[in-house]
């Protein structure tokens, strides 16, 4: 579902020309053609978001976080229950890996995702630990911003990379603006 929502990203923000330069400019075993029930290397999402750079002379962090804000709403669209019993960005966070993952793994068993953990430091302070080898804490951030959004909240994000830069256990610390 991954592949098929940046497919769908690029499109939309760039045009069909760019999905097209894009793909032709990477070597992909599957030649762009992907399916939201399908697993693929995640390899290929990283050609075509180098390749996305070049085209459109944007850095790459920037155009992830991107696609993470954009990836959110698509999540919403395509699964309104996950955001149906909660009020608020914090209270969805904090399900992430206890019960949106547990989710996630029944629809995509071979899926490879990334680990959250939480600690709520008050009402409005909720910190949160990304853990992946993949280093797509970039994509992590924009969801965040996009949930944000989605709830209509004013909330202050940090973000920590405790990986010496690689990108691959981030702590992101999140207060929610008190009115």
């Amino acid at each position: 579902m991954v592949f098929t929502a940046f497919i769908q990203y690029v499109e939309d923000s760039f045009g069909d020309v760019f999905v097209e330069q894009m793909i032709s400019g990477c070597n992909l075993a599957t030649e762009g053609a992907y399916t939201s029930v399908g697993t693929y290397d995640h390899g290929e999402i990283i050609q075509m978001v180098v390749q996305l750079g070049k085209l459109s002379d944007r850095e790459v962090p920037g155009l992830v976080k991107d696609f993470g804000y954009h990836l959110f709403g698509t999540l919403v669209t395509g699964y309104p229950e996950v955001v149906k019993y909660v009020n608020d960005s914090f209270g969805l966070i904090a399900t992430i890996d206890n019960h949106i993952h547990v989710e996630v793994r029944k629809l995509y068993p071979d899926a490879d995702l990334p680990s959250f953990s939480h600690e709520f430091r008050g009402p409005d302070e909720l910190r949160l630990l990304y853990e992946s080898e993949r280093g797509l804490a970039d994509l992590a951030e924009g969801l965040l911003l996009g949930c944000f959004d989605h709830f209509k909240e004013e909330v202050e994000l940090q973000r920590e990379d405790l990986s010496h830069g690689a990108g691959t256990r981030v702590a992101f610390t999140m207060r929610r603006a008190v009115n």
